[in-house]
């Protein structure tokens, strides 16, 4: 079984693959939602997921290729840690902050530290736009850190295989276990069949699964 069997297999044995009308963070809406939650709370298919992560960025003699692994809040955290254990180096992550004018950037907090030139692995569950992503590059590069690759459990973007710095415009490579097709669609009954059929929406995530 490959990399990408598995992991599907581990989405679809724990519910994390779910079917209906979904309001996604991006705005947009999808006929399928992975709730990477339903597999991240099973420490062994963790284990396993970050396993091949892990494979990502270690050397031919075993090594890892890599100085500290990062991911966001909430689900970037889990993965960043597990993956920095099996490497065996630090793993850390950064947190969503607003400022006075409304906008919201990422963050590294209490006390989280990288050193110019230090090599980072970055991780994260789903891409789906990359904007997950490239919101954390900023943060990264006013630090000096060099980003050697970023990774995801699950890419749904169709297509992506970079991700863009917004403060620099630099694009770092992407990799991912398993790659699905999953099209999204833009709100409204013009672009999504489901708002046409009046199916409800449900906005799942952090605050429940509830209409949208």
């Amino acid at each position: 079984m490959t990399v990408a069997e598995r992991t599907e297999t581990l989405f679809r044995s724990s519910g994390a693959l779910r079917d209906g009308h979904f309001l996604l963070k991006s705005g947009r809406h999808g006929d399928r939602y992975l709730e990477k939650f339903q597999v991240l709370q099973y420490p062994e298919a963790v284990t396993e997921l970050c396993g091949f992560m892990a494979d990502m960025v270690r050397g031919d003699d075993g090594r890892p290729m890599v100085d500290v692994v990062v991911g966001p809040t909430t689900g970037g955290v889990i993965l960043a840690f597990e993956v920095a254990r099996q490497l065996g180096v630090r793993g850390i992550f950064a947190e969503e902050v607003r400022d006075v004018d409304g906008t919201t950037r990422r963050e590294f907090r209490r006390g989280f530290t990288i050193a110019p030139g230090e090599r980072i692995f970055l991780v994260d569950d789903i891409l789906t736009t990359g904007g997950s992503l490239g919101a954390m590059l900023p943060a990264i590069e006013s630090t000096g850190g060099e980003v050697t690759l970023a990774s995801v459990i699950a890419d749904r973007s169709g297509g992506l295989t970079g991700t863009v710095s917004p403060s620099t415009g630099r694009s770092y490579p992407v990799r991912s276990l398993w790659v699905l097709d999953v099209p999204t669609y833009e709100a409204g009954p013009a672009g999504c069949p489901a708002c046409a059929a009046s199916q409800p929406l449900v906005a799942p995530g952090s605050t429940g699964t509830k209409p949208a």
